[in-house]
């Protein structure tokens, strides 16, 4: 029996992440200062998307609406990377995760404070929001203990 210690998945510290705001991305920073998930949703066909973007992919319209999510998530795929330039003890679980209150919409993000080798396809995940560059906050997720 191995009594090394198990890593946990991190993010990389807040200090070395900056985010681009535009207009079509500031509802979702905005909410996530708050501690709210938001998605876009166009207001003519309904269909989600992320990331933002200026017009609907599915019928062009740029009329859109943001809707505020559970913050429930999926893991749809993921990797583990270990190791960042200059951190290289720093474990990494990058995931792209299926949203099943915006259906259609997928997002990129990290898993944190779980063991990478625990990380499963359709683990259930829920948003939490980590203190990044210039008061903002980046959503992250974390294993759902609610199951």
């Amino acid at each position: 029996m191995s009594t090394a210690a198990v890593t946990l998945a991190a993010t990389i510290p807040g200090e070395h992440v900056r985010i681009a705001v535009n207009k079509d991305t500031e509802p979702f920073w905005q909410a996530a200062k708050e501690r709210r998930l938001v998605a876009p949703q166009c207001a003519d066909c309904q269909t989600f998307r992320l990331p933002p973007t200026p017009f609907c992919p599915t019928c062009q319209s740029k009329a859109v609406h943001w809707v505020e999510l559970s913050g429930r998530a999926t893991v749809y795929s993921f990797a583990v990377v270990h190791g960042f330039p200059g951190m290289p003890e720093l474990v990494l679980v990058p995931a792209v995760l299926d949203l099943p209150d915006a259906p259609g919409a997928r997002l990129v993000s990290n898993v944190v404070d779980v063991a990478p080798s625990d990380v499963t396809i359709g683990m259930s995940v829920r948003v939490d929001f980590s203190p990044i560059t210039d008061g903002w906050l980046l959503p992250v997720f974390r294993v759902d203990g609610e199951e």
